[in-house]
């Protein structure tokens, strides 16, 4: 490869599978698989993964890939009555060459456009006209910004409804050794416990057990703490009000083929999301959700951290 960093390559991954690489001047990567429109790797500019996949994820149809960042849409969860998680993660995406323009320009050359529209067999399960545009952009400090717009494009006048996460998995050294800021004091529904509600309690969120919780109304600003790894995650998000916490831990990591048994320990979802109220577009409306992921070197004072400066520096 010639020394200059191409920021934008079509590629095959695994399994033969279509694959676009994102390349960043100071050495950030991404890559993003065309099935499911899946983000399934980010790398800052030492090389670093920061997200985590399966040593088992099965990328082959129908299979949704393990790991990375998989879309839901349109239906979070069992929140409905498609399969779990919706359809768009198990879906080929096509690359979007034409996109309607950006409020804000990309800073950024290295980024990729995706769509995704319902196919026949799509409308036989969910009757629904629309088009998923997806950007997934690299920025000049290695931060990864993934932006959806969905439009309603039914021209019978049908509204169209919908629950929607971007289910990341973070990776992190030992899930014992992570905490999680931003979401002290608000309400959550308990998924281990029927969705019942239920308030968080005054501290960080630590873990050590399993956890399945959809935070409601939260703030557009979390971090997640990597003691060990001595980094913080910081989640920026737009039109996604709701934020998931969930770690499978040993006994539904057993469950899973697709997970290593003990692989729970070095991942974290947490998930930029709107679930609790789901969005309803009239005909030629669009909606449009954001995440931008960042990873900085967290700051530390007598071993421990100080969340309120990781949460209000910029």
């Amino acid at each position: 490869m010639s020394s200059e960093r191409v920021p934008v390559e079509l590629c095959k991954g695994i399994n033969g599978l279509e694959k676009v690489v994102l390349r960043e001047v100071r050495g950030s990567s991404a890559e993003v698989y065309l099935y499911g429109g899946q983000v399934t790797s980010w790398k800052n500019d030492h090389g670093e993964e920061l997200l985590f996949v399966s040593s088992k994820a099965i990328f082959k149809p129908p299979k949704a890939i393990r790991g990375g960042i998989p879309i839901c849409f349109p239906q979070f969860g069992n929140h409905g009555s498609l399969e779990q998680h919706g359809f768009a993660r198990n879906r080929v995406w096509s690359i979007d060459v034409d996109p309607p323009p950006f409020p804000t320009n990309t800073s950024s050359r290295a980024f990729i456009d995706l769509i995704l529209k319902p196919s026949e067999e799509d409308m036989k399960i969910w009757p629904h006209s629309y088009e998923f545009r997806l950007r997934v952009a690299l920025g000049p400090g290695g931060d990864l910004m993934l932006t959806s717009r969905i439009r309603n494009t039914s021209t019978e006048g049908k509204p169209l409804t919908f629950t929607f996460a971007y289910h990341t998995y973070f990776s992190v050294s030992d899930i014992s050794e992570v905490r999680v800021e931003g979401l002290e004091t608000l309400d959550y529904l308990d998924n281990l416990q029927n969705k019942e509600r239920f308030t968080e309690q005054g501290d960080a969120i630590t873990f050590e057990s399993e956890v399945d919780k959809v935070y409601v109304s939260t703030p557009t600003k979390i971090a997640i703490l990597d003691h060990e790894k001595k980094r913080t995650f910081v989640i920026r998000k737009d039109g996604l009000p709701d934020a998931v916490v969930w770690n499978p831990w040993d006994k539904k990591a057993k469950a899973m083929a697709d997970f290593g048994d003990d692989e729970y320990k070095h991942m974290l979802c947490v998930e930029a999301a709107a679930v609790e109220k789901p969005i309803t577009l009239k005909p030629g409306e669009e909606w449009r959700g954001r995440q931008e992921l960042s990873a900085v070197p967290s700051s530390y004072c007598s071993g421990q951290l100080d969340p309120q400066k990781v949460l209000q520096c910029s």
